[in-house]
């Protein structure tokens, strides 16, 4: 009888270690056995050095056809070009990155398969009002790539936040109004430097900062990975803020963070 509770015992912990690696690793603390190349301090935009050239051209043409200058986006729109939506989520899923990818490659794929698998969420769900209100919309693993099946938040916190790479928190969109804007344009390669840097200084010079000299009210996405953020380059994020910032702020300056509006980001 001992012996038999003892195995039950074991039986139920290894169950509840594996259902808790499971989460662990839906919730983004893993990187899901994706690879996460280091960007350097200085990335530059190339095509260069890949053993693969991701075509984003469908992701490209589907986001001028149906975002707008403000990245408000036509998800009825999207809806009637599902099948071209069906067929790049496709395309993307037939990969297996790896770490012969450049870190350029690795960066523009990440970023549109999270943009477009979340157009793609929303779209399953239609019509809603929030993302928050879609059940485990970051946790649940809805993403194929290769043999695995990433979640959304695998990608942003096990992939994208490994990589180095601060600027792609002003890349990927949640489908919210006070994310930052989906960019009109697919990420690639041999654009993507230019890409993040403005989506960057777009986002941080939008009305969804309150920035003066003395003032500094500031997008949640600064408290909520403000590790991200801290360098030895820019120690405060304060800092980080002025290099993108057509207002410089006062160093010392008070920093308090804005509410954050969760309403779908639709036209």
């Amino acid at each position: 009888m001992y012996l038999l509770m003892k195995r039950i015992g074991i039986l139920i912990i290894l169950a509840i270690t594996l259902h808790s690696c499971n989460l662990l690793s839906a919730a983004g603390i893993t990187s899901g056995g994706q690879p996460t190349k280091q960007a350097p301090d200085k990335l530059t935009s190339s095509t260069a050095n890949s053993v693969e050239n991701v075509d984003h051209s469908t992701w490209d043409a589907l986001l001028k056809k149906h975002v707008d200058a403000n990245g408000m986006v036509d998800y009825k729109g999207f809806e009637k070009d599902r099948s071209k939506l069906n067929n790049y989520l496709e395309q993307l899923s037939s990969y297996e990155p790896s770490k012969e990818w450049s870190v350029q490659e690795l960066l523009a794929y990440y970023i549109n398969l999270y943009n477009a698998y979340t157009v793609d969420l929303i779209l399953n769900n239609y019509p809603v009002e929030s993302i928050k209100d879609i059940n485990g919309a970051w946790t649940k693993s809805i993403v194929p790539v290769g043999n695995k099946t990433l979640s959304l938040g695998g990608i942003e916190n096990g992939v994208l936040r490994k990589m180095n790479e601060p600027r792609i928190h002003f890349a990927i969109n949640c489908a919210s109004m006070s994310c930052p804007k989906l960019l009109d344009e697919a990420y690639t390669a041999g654009k993507i430097n230019e890409q993040l840097d403005r989506a960057t200084e777009e986002f941080i010079n939008s009305d969804k900062n309150e920035i003066s000299k003395n003032s500094a009210k500031l997008s949640s996405i600064f408290d909520w990975y403000k590790k991200d953020f801290i360098s030895d380059k820019t120690p405060t994020i304060i800092d980080y803020v002025n290099q993108y910032s057509t207002t410089k702020i006062n160093s010392g300056t008070n920093v308090s963070y804005k509410n954050y509006d969760w309403k779908l980001n639709e036209q």
